[in-house]
């Protein structure tokens, strides 16, 4: 679970209310079912029209890797593991991989080193894997539209709301101790809105495009690791390419090993 994501959602909401409370509001007419419904049922209405059933299937599947703390495999870890694989390759040749490769994590590595071991071409295993990242990017890329779609939608239903709470209240003019918390209760609609869009959904979008990011940067680094093995290159030469796409930290601590 990554601790810092629940802190902001945490911190996001501690914000509202505290600044509610603040400024002299009452804290409790943030309990607004009609408020929820409008954003809720609204934003899952602008999804379901936007995107074909099978994107909206993966929703709880793309929340989950936003809630992970880390990838399964961090870039150094990957690249001990290639190193591995490389040094064992030029003492005892491909075939002897055969056996490594059946326990190698990830399956994307474990995928191409098979590959290798099976004999394909360096060509062949260049496309099928790249085919492979260009499929996640994609993926990816659709989850995180999604969910800044949710983003751009919610502030405007929220605006809705608030038009929808307005007309009620100015159906009850008569009313006038009730006016003023009708009145205040038809806004709760539109804080909604701007929170979930601004602080929720679209921030959410944008850190599922970052860890896209790593995630294809590991892919792309397992791929130059795949090739060289095949290729036969020294494992000094190929670790010096691999470590050169290392961030800075991660350079630093396997130097330092």
């Amino acid at each position: 679970m990554d601790i810092f994501l629940l802190l902001g959602i945490v911190m996001g909401f501690i914000s509202v209310v505290v600044g509610m409370i603040v400024k002299g509001a009452d804290a409790m007419v943030l309990i607004n079912p009609a408020a929820i419904i409008i954003i809720g049922v609204g934003t899952a209405a602008a999804l379901i029209n936007s995107y074909p059933a099978q994107d909206i299937k993966r929703l709880p599947k793309i929340f989950g890797v936003l809630f992970q703390s880390k990838t399964k495999t961090s870039s150094k870890e990957l690249v001990d593991m290639i190193m591995s694989l490389a040094q064992k390759a030029r003492q005892e040749g491909i075939l002897a991989l055969e056996s490594t490769v059946d326990s190698l994590e990830p399956s994307f590595l474990k995928n191409g080193m098979e590959m290798v071991v099976d004999g394909v071409s360096v060509e062949q295993i260049e496309e099928i894997l790249h085919n492979e990242i260009a499929a996640v990017e994609e993926r990816h890329r659709v989850g995180s539209a999604m969910l800044k779609t949710a983003g751009s939608s919610a502030p405007t239903l929220g605006v809705l709301g608030a038009v929808i709470g307005l007309i009620g209240a100015l159906g009850n003019l008569n009313d006038v101790d009730a006016l003023g918390h009708m009145i205040s209760a038809a806004f709760v609609a539109t804080l909604y809105g701007i929170f979930f869009g601004y602080v929720i959904f679209i921030p959410f979008g944008a850190r599922l495009a970052r860890k896209s990011e790593e995630e294809v940067h590991n892919m792309l680094i397992a791929v130059e690791g795949i090739i060289a093995i095949q290729a036969g290159h020294n494992p000094n030469t190929i670790e010096r390419k691999l470590v050169g796409m290392l961030d800075p930290k991660d350079k630093k601590a396997r130097n330092s090993n």
